[in-house]
């Protein structure tokens, strides 16, 4: 299956920005509705959602936010929280309550949002989400050895392409096995996450106290996780302990042949998934 987000899509959303807690955030915003706000992937930035602008947009009001230090958004050398930014944005856009859609590491955002600030979020949606303060297993570990090995951290070109080959192709896959444009447009992103990361290195990035991983039973939002099913295992096992913890929320099955980045591999299923959620 090819790649179905093109850079040339017709499709262009509205770049905003807006200072949140002392910093210039960039949002794309399209649509209508009840508001969703999604949180792009450590390895990604805003752009990683572009699959879902079009089809979210029709029903709600869609904004879609570089996390600090990512993408377009600045990076103030002043302590901050990624948590708290979510709040601040929905304050800085008057918007009382949000449904909030994470891939990956805003996956882990919005769930820590929904506990920091638990009267701001109406829902959660979570694809390959991780989780505050878990801890990968030997296995993970050993996997990265295997498909990976050691790389220079300040090389982040061979650093992408250590992070696309574990997350984006996954461990059961082959490079020639996904699509190249995929493949090509996650390193050039990853390759600016490196260096976002790099620069919140020295910058103080509150954590949330407890962390997650020992307080999902406390989320009282509907919520729905699932996983691209040739990701790296630890994230299917994650969601299906998120949806044993957490009251009530609804389990997918893993989606065949995508991995880490499954809205942006899989837009189809995950929209589908989102628009019915969502109602």
């Amino acid at each position: 299956m090819l790649f179905a987000c093109r850079p040339c899509d017709p499709y262009r959303p509205t770049v905003h920005k807006i200072t949140v807690n002392g910093a210039v955030i960039a949002y794309d915003e399209a649509g209508s509705g009840s508001p969703v706000v999604l949180l792009h992937a450590g390895i990604a930035d805003r752009r990683m959602w572009r699959g879902q602008l079009p089809a979210l947009a029709a029903r709600h009001r869609v904004i879609v936010p570089d996390l600090r230090g990512y993408g377009d958004s600045e990076l103030p050398p002043t302590p901050f929280a990624h948590h708290d930014d979510v709040a601040g944005l929905l304050d800085a856009l008057e918007l009382p309550r949000a449904a909030l859609v994470g891939c990956s590491f805003g996956g882990s955002v919005a769930i820590d949002t929904a506990l920091a600030h638990p009267d701001r979020v109406s829902a959660l949606a979570l694809f390959d989400t991780a989780v505050s303060g878990n801890e990968w297993s030997e296995e993970a570990n050993d996997l990265w050895d295997d498909l990976v090995g050691e790389v220079d951290p300040d090389d982040f070109v061979a650093g992408a392409a250590g992070e696309v080959r574990f997350w984006v192709v996954g461990p059961g896959r082959q490079p020639a096995d996904v699509d190249p444009a995929l493949l090509a447009f996650a390193q050039e992103m990853d390759q600016r996450a490196l260096a976002a990361e790099l620069a919140l290195g020295a910058v103080e990035v509150g954590e949330l106290t407890p962390p997650a991983i020992g307080r999902l039973g406390e989320l009282r939002v509907p919520v729905l996780v699932t996983a691209g099913a040739a990701d790296v295992p630890d994230i299917s096992r994650l969601a299906d302990r998120i949806a044993a913890e957490v009251p009530g929320a609804v389990r997918l099955p893993d989606v065949p042949d995508a991995a880490h980045l499954l809205p942006l591999e899989r837009p189809e299923p995950v929209n589908a998934a989102l628009l019915d959620f969502l109602s």
